[in-house]
């Protein structure tokens, strides 16, 4: 089987801001999913379907694409939207699914999925580039969002990314000198970011707080030192905190931390970023979170 593959993300700057435009510093992590497909001249019009999990099997189904039906499934919610996202896929493409040959396509997901390190824009990314399509197109019609993480899937890079006016991103080096004394620490739960963004968009914002989070993100891109660069998450952090009315991460669990730590994406849940200090490892262990890396074991820059 022929593959393909796109890298997980992490959302380093304008979280929610994102939604209205705000310039977004993000970059992508080694593990990723990957893609397998095969095509059959078999003229039944079928899609097999299998999704693992790190190499474990997950969800299968088995999929009429003439009458778009679900014939078999171990996941129906989840196979209901697998089948959703391929047939937006027949919508947009000039070649898939156009025929009576069958199609049996596999993914794996190399990071535990509640990591929120996108296995939806990683699979969004995946279809596009295999049916020649716009993936930035079949996430809005599949999913929505503002997009960044398609961005980061599609050019395997760090990105600057905008989604208004129009969707606009550049790829960049993000390669900070400090960039060994970063750590990023998964907080043991996956957040529903559908929420977080709901409570954003009820609150009245304005373009001086939106343009103030892309000041802040290019500040950010251009820092040389530690010391600034935790300054400016500190101040990011406070911002959406003020903004949100939420706690930040640093007050809920880690007040005393002698380090910034900054939520990366959905406050509540997946990741977050700090620095080193001496005892950095013992400390966060010590309040239960477990998963710690280095900018080397997770960044792939």
């Amino acid at each position: 089987m022929a593959g393909i593959f796109s890298p997980g993300k992490l959302m380093l700057t304008s979280e929610y801001f994102a939604i209205d435009g705000a310039l977004v510093l993000a970059v992508p992590t080694k593990l990723g999913q990957e893609f397998f497909f095969e095509e059959q001249e078999d003229k039944k019009s079928l899609i097999f379907w299998e999704a693992y999990h790190q190499n474990k099997l997950w969800l299968k189904a088995v999929i009429d694409y003439r009458k778009w039906q679900l014939l078999e499934a171990n996941i129906p919610s989840s196979a209901g939207f697998i089948l959703n996202v391929l047939k937006n896929v027949q919508e947009l493409s000039n070649t898939k699914f156009k025929n009576s040959n069958s199609y049996y396509l596999k993914t794996n997901l190399q990071f535990p999925a509640d990591f929120g390190l996108g296995s939806s824009s990683t699979l969004m990314n995946n279809l596009a580039e295999w049916a020649a399509i716009d993936p930035f197109h079949l996430n809005a019609i599949s999913l929505g969002g503002s997009g960044y993480d398609i961005a980061v899937a599609k050019e395997k890079s760090a990105v600057l990314y905008q989604n208004k006016p129009e969707i606009q991103y550049e790829k960049v080096n993000f390669n900070p000198p400090f960039k060994n004394e970063l750590i990023f620490i998964h907080l043991n739960q996956k957040q529903d970011s559908r929420e977080g963004i709901n409570l954003y968009k009820s609150k009245i914002k304005s373009q001086k707080l939106v343009d103030e989070f892309s000041n802040l993100t290019r500040n950010i891109l251009l820092c040389s030192e530690l010391e600034r660069f935790s300054e400016l998450m500190s101040i990011h952090e406070q911002k959406i905190s003020d903004f949100i009315e939420i706690q930040t991460v640093k007050e809920k669990f880690f007040s005393d931390c002698p380090s910034f730590v900054k939520s990366l994406g959905a406050w509540g849940g997946d990741f977050v970023m700090s620095a080193k200090f001496e005892g950095f490892k013992d400390y966060f262990w010590g309040k239960g979170f477990t998963n710690v890396f280095e900018w080397t074991d997770i960044i792939n820059l």
